[in-house]
């Protein structure tokens, strides 16, 4: 994985910048979102030869401003122009899938003007290009997590919490040792982990996870991790011991 991390993508309109103060954050990332907007439209207008787009034409655009924001602007514009019959329903309902902040005054200014046809197009590469991370996904994790009970499970983190440079399925597998947040019921939400891939250990709030990962997903070296943690945690409640220190 490419180490380049990107500038941050705020998550809130306009209006709720203001009211958080936060002007200056919105601003940047609406500037980065209207230039990732024009090197798209650059790409397809460059590798276009008016029948076929060139393969990979995606993956430039990739590199300049990052899966996350690629994706947003995409999936802005895909909501700007559900009515166009031009986008397939596969693109259309992937663009569903991704909150974009209501802010009729601003998010036209970052729809991507190429022909839909030929943006769909391209669409489908980002989405390709997207699917070779081999990223943990709803589809791998339990599907009702309302109900569960996180403590001693091994759970999927966000891909969007991460920096892209973290994008790797190893730094998505975290074990939950505790904290109010692997109840689901509790009025916190702090949970006491830690990253399979790489040992840290850390709290994230409950929302940070999709949901613990199906068994059947799990691969053979984070089963390890997991039984060691757990084995550990085991011999430190019988030795009355404190847990694993925490790294901040």
């Amino acid at each position: 994985m490419a180490s380049t991390d990107f500038s941050c993508l705020y998550p809130y309109s306009a209006e709720e910048a203001r009211r958080r103060d936060e002007l200056d954050q919105w601003r940047q990332s609406h500037r980065m979102n209207i230039a990732c907007k024009e090197a798209i439209e650059a790409a397809i207008s460059r590798d276009f030869d008016g029948m076929h787009l060139e393969a990979d034409c995606a993956k430039s655009v990739i590199a300049a401003y990052g899966y996350k924001r690629t994706g947003f602007v995409l999936a802005s514009t895909l909501q700007e122009l559900s009515h166009d019959g031009r986008f397939s329903q596969s693109n259309k309902a992937w663009g569903k899938q991704i909150y974009i902040p209501p802010d009729k005054n601003h998010n036209y200014q970052y729809t991507v003007g190429s022909h839909p046809a030929v943006l769909d197009g391209f669409i489908n590469e980002f989405r390709e290009a997207y699917a070779e991370l081999g990223l943990f996904e709803a589809k791998h994790c339990e599907a009702d997590t309302t109900e569960l009970d996180y403590e001693g499970k091994v759970l999927v983190m966000r891909p969007e919490v991460f920096q892209e440079s973290y994008w790797e399925p190893k730094y998505q597998l975290w074990y939950a040792h505790d904290g109010f947040g692997c109840d689901p019921h509790a009025i916190g939400c702090s949970i006491r982990c830690t990253c399979l891939g790489d040992g840290e250990h850390t709290r994230w709030n409950r929302t940070d996870f999709i949901g613990p990962i199906k068994e059947k997903f799990l691969p053979d070296w984070a089963k390890e991790q997991a039984e060691q943690l757990r084995a550990g945690r085991q011999i430190a409640e019988v030795c009355d011991c404190p847990g694993p220190e925490m790294k901040l």
